[in-house]
């Protein structure tokens, strides 16, 4: 086995490292192979954040995910986005949520507010 670990600077260079830890993945804690296994998945976390970084989440989908976690109805949440009719038109993206709405929501749902004041992915694409 190389001791040797090097920069991830290419695509190939990538589809290495994820070979080798596919390779490693099991090796305990604190042994040289365990070592590398946490030293390549460093490399690889900070290859990854540079060239694939990820949008944060949309906030109605934010939102459907917290009422799935939670299991709360479209019901639940009319005292903190208000109508039921209001509650559909947000969900289904024909209204955006308000400033006031967004306080409701971080405060009861533990959504972050940057999270909730994002663009939903319908105004992204217009």
């Amino acid at each position: 086995m190389k001791n040797n670990v090097k920069p991830i600077r290419t695509k190939k260079d990538h589809e290495a490292a994820l070979a080798e830890v596919e390779r490693l993945w099991g090796a305990k804690l604190g042994t040289p192979e365990g070592d590398r296994l946490d030293v390549l998945v460093t490399l690889i976390e900070v290859y990854e954040a540079a060239h694939y970084p990820m949008d944060p989440p949309d906030p109605i989908e934010a939102i459907k995910f917290r009422m799935e976690q939670q299991g709360l109805t479209r019901k639940d949440l009319q005292p903190l986005i208000g109508t039921r009719t209001r509650v559909a038109e947000v969900l289904n993206r024909k209204r955006n949520l308000s400033i006031e709405m967004i306080r409701r929501l971080h405060q009861a749902l533990g959504i972050s507010a940057e999270v909730l004041i994002r663009p939903s992915r319908k105004d992204r694409a217009a």
